[in-house]
């Protein structure tokens, strides 16, 4: 509990001193470019929230040094592997100049880097075929890579929306300390400790304000970290089902997946090009317009603050589930499919205006056709 509070308290301090320092390095890290589809908050805001939470990692890394806690080796090892991730996104964040693709490159070579210093590779999937491909060379490693940059491109993803990702990646995280315990990996365990209070650390600040933001190098970050430890969980406890990790990060992961399928395949358009039409860009655009109908300042970033809690609701169904059958591999994947049923049912109720009651907070009584794609 003591590496939580710590990583919590420096990541606190280092984030509202970016805040309060705005002012003076706003014309680089400042989120300047509000006309994008996916763009909601109603003035400038800097976007080096990941500065605050890889400096809390940073911290709860040197006192579990001091304290030669459990892990502390394996903790300073994943920091600067993930260091390149985080380093990619954040030029990005300060020269809007980095691509995605150079963005996932980053975050492939840290996992790169995780694999040969901490051994973190997927050894087993748990689907009937693909484990017996798994003693094919060079396939495991292959496979650990495409894990760790889809779930960091896909915490990216989710950033949309005052604590919507920090908030998501936290109960990931909780979830994984709890399992970690469960088995008395005391090295994982903390690990996702620190990661959580430097989360929580920088929330504070984004949520409900929005006087920060996570930015690329806080999002990609994050997403290697939560990816690592679940990797790193079940390679080394037996007992963990793989699909563990899989249907903790079913939000965001699936979130990313009909993304891709949605702008390929139905639209036609290029994957990496950025839209309004989101799960959570809906939820915004549907539920908060009629919840909160003027459009002044202070009203979007109420609708903005207002949508995330129907996220954080979403992201739960998958977490809790996977930590009550963490050890029931058939268990889970059902669980998981019924969460993706769950989310496109939800998202085409939403995009015919036909949405579900326990979603709807207050609305008027309006009329309006179905929302459609162009």
């Amino acid at each position: 509990m003591l590496l939580l509070v710590f990583s919590f308290l420096v990541a606190f301090v280092v984030t509202l001193l970016a805040v309060r320092s705005a002012a003076s390095h706003a014309h680089l890290s400042g989120d300047t470019d509000r006309d994008q589809p996916q763009k909601f908050h109603a003035r400038v805001v800097p976007r080096i929230g990941g500065v605050g939470i890889v400096v809390g990692v940073l911290a709860g890394g040197v006192l579990a040094v001091y304290q030669q806690l459990e892990g502390w080796h394996l903790l300073l090892l994943l920091t600067g592997c993930g260091l390149v991730a985080f380093g990619a996104g954040l030029i990005e964040d300060f020269t809007k100049r980095v691509t995605p693709k150079q963005r996932l490159l980053a975050t492939i070579a840290a996992a790169a880097l995780a694999f040969w210093l901490a051994d973190a590779v997927i050894s087993r999937t748990g689907i009937p075929g693909l484990d017996t491909l798994m003693l094919v060379a060079g396939v495991p490693l292959a496979l650990t890579l495409l894990a760790v940059a889809g779930v960091a491109n896909s915490v990216n993803i989710i950033d949309g929306f005052n604590g919507l990702a920090s908030m998501c990646v936290a109960i990931m995280l909780a979830a994984l300390a709890y399992v970690a315990f469960q088995v008395g990996d005391f090295a994982i365990m903390n690990c996702a400790l620190i990661g959580l209070g430097a989360v929580l650390g920088f929330f504070v600040w984004n949520y409900p304000l929005g006087l920060i933001f996570l930015g690329d190098g806080g999002a990609y970050f994050l997403g290697f970290w939560v990816a690592e430890l679940g990797i790193l969980l079940v390679q080394r406890n037996a007992e963990v089902s793989p699909v563990f990790p899989l249907l903790l990060c079913a939000y965001p992961i699936f979130e990313t997946l009909f993304t891709m399928y949605r702008r390929r395949v139905i639209r036609g358009r290029p994957v990496g090009l950025p839209d309004a039409t989101h799960l959570h860009s809906l939820i915004y655009r549907r539920l908060m317009r009629w919840a909160i109908g003027k459009h002044d300042a202070a009203n979007l970033l109420r609708r903005n603050s207002m949508t995330s809690p129907y996220l954080w609701v979403l992201c739960s169904l998958s977490v809790l589930p996977a930590v009550l059958w963490w050890n029931d591999g058939r268990v889970l994947s059902g669980l998981l499919l019924a969460f993706c049923t769950a989310y496109l049912l939800i998202y085409r109720a939403i995009v015919h205006f036909r949405t579900p009651r326990f979603l709807l907070r207050k609305t008027d009584h309006w009329a309006v056709t179905p929302l459609v794609e162009h």
